[in-house]
C-alpha cells in the first residue's frame, strides 16, 4: 500500500481547486473566478487500487499585507510539512513568470519530489506550450512536467499516475468513506462564499466571509438549521450584497442550499445574514471566528 501527502501550490488562479476536485472526484474546495478563492489548507483523499493520495490545497502564493493574507501565507507553509510531493501548477496561459522558477528552485532543495503541472493547456496554442516547457526545463531537480487541463481533465490520469507513483509505502491515515479533513460544518460556510463570490461577479471584491453561527439537525425531523453572517470590509457594500428587496441574499441562500442539500444528503434550512466589519481582515478575534486564526 503507498500512501503520502501531495501539497499544491501556484500562484493565484492557476488552477489549484479545479485539479484537487478532479482528483477527488467531489468538490472538496469552492472554485471561482476570482484570485485567492482559496483561504485555508483543504485536504482531499483519495483511495485508489493500492494507494492512498492525500491532496493538500493551499492559497495562491502572493504577498501579506494584512491579517488575512499572512494567515493564508502561514497556511503555505505549514502545508510543506512532512509532505512527500509538491505538486506546482503554473498556468501557462499567463504563463510562467519569475515568481514561478524562483520559488521551484528553492523547492526542489527542501522537499522530497517536485512535480510541475502545467495547466490550461486548452487555452493555448502549441507553440506557446512549447515556449513555456522550456522555461521550465532548465529549473533542475523537477520530478517531471506534465501539460494537463484540469477543466477538461486532459492528460490528468497520467498526472495521477505520476504522483501516487512516488508515493512511499504505508498505511492509509483516512479511512475510505473520507473525502476531506474538513467538517461538514465548514465546507457550507465555504459553499455560501463560494455562490456569494459567483452571483456577485464584479460588484463586491474579495473582502468577504463567511461565519456559521447555528449548525444543528433537529430532533424529530430530517433537517439542518444553518444560520450564517456574511461579513463583508465596507458598509457600503451591505445593500448589494442584500440586494433590493433581499434578491440577491435570496438567489446566494437558494444556489447555497441546494448544494448543501446534496453534501447533507438531507433537506436545509438555511437562513443568511450580511454584516459589515471594516476591519475584520486585521481582527485577531474575527479572524479566528471565521476560521482563519492561527
Amino acid at each position: 500500500m503507498k500512501t503520502g501527502f501531495i501539497t499544491l501550490i501556484g500562484r493565484p488562479n492557476a488552477g489549484k481547486s479545479t485539479l484537487i476536485n478532479r482528483f477527488v472526484g467531489e468538490k472538496v474546495s469552492i472554485v471561482t473566478w476570482r484570485p485567492q478563492t482559496t483561504r485555508n489548507k483543504i485536504t482531499g483523499v483519495l483511495n485508489g487500487e493500492g494507494y492512498q493520495a492525500i491532496f493538500v490545497d493551499t492559497p495562491g502564493l502572493h504577498s501579506a499585507t494584512d491579517g488575512l493574507s499572512r494567515y493564508m501565507m502561514q497556511s503555505i507553509e505549514a502545508a510543506l510539512d512532512g509532505i512527500d510531493c509538491l505538486l506546482y501548477l503554473c498556468d501557462v496561459a499567463r504563463g510562467v513568470s519569475r515568481e514561478d522558477l524562483e520559488y521551484l528552485s528553492k523547492a526542489v532543495k527542501t522537499v522530497p519530489a517536485v512535480v510541475v503541472a502545467v495547466n490550461k493547456t486548452d487555452c493555448v496554442a502549441k507553440e506557446t506550450l512549447f515556449a513555456e516547457l522550456t522555461k521550465l526545463n532548465a529549473t533542475e531537480g523537477i520530478k517531471a512536467i506534465v501539460p494537463v487541463s484540469a477543466k477538461r481533465g486532459d492528460n490528468t490520469d497520467k498526472l495521477l499516475k505520476l504522483l501516487t507513483d512516488l508515493l512511499p509505502e504505508g498505511e492509509p491515515q483516512y479511512s475510505e468513506d473520507v473525502l476531506t479533513d474538513k467538517s461538514t460544518r465548514f465546507m457550507c460556510g465555504e459553499i455560501i462564499r463560494e455562490k456569494a463570490l459567483k452571483l456577485l461577479e464584479k460588484e463586491i471584491p474579495y473582502g468577504i466571509s463567511v461565519l456559521v453561527t447555528k449548525f444543528e439537525q433537529r430532533a424529530d425531523k430530517p433537517i439542518y438549521d444553518i444560520n450564517a453572517d456574511i461579513v463583508c470590509d465596507r458598509k457600503n457594500h451591505k445593500s448589494v450584497i442584500i440586494g433590493k428587496g433581499g434578491s440577491m441574499l435570496k438567489k446566494i441562500a437558494t444556489e447555497a442550499r441546494v448544494d448543501m442539500e446534496e453534501l447533507l444528503e438531507t433537506k436545509v434550512f438555511l437562513t443568511l445574514y450580511v454584516k459589515a466589519d471594516e476591519g475584520w481582515r486585521d481582527s485577531a478575534y474575527l479572524l479566528n471566528e471565521l476560521g482563519y486564526g492561527e
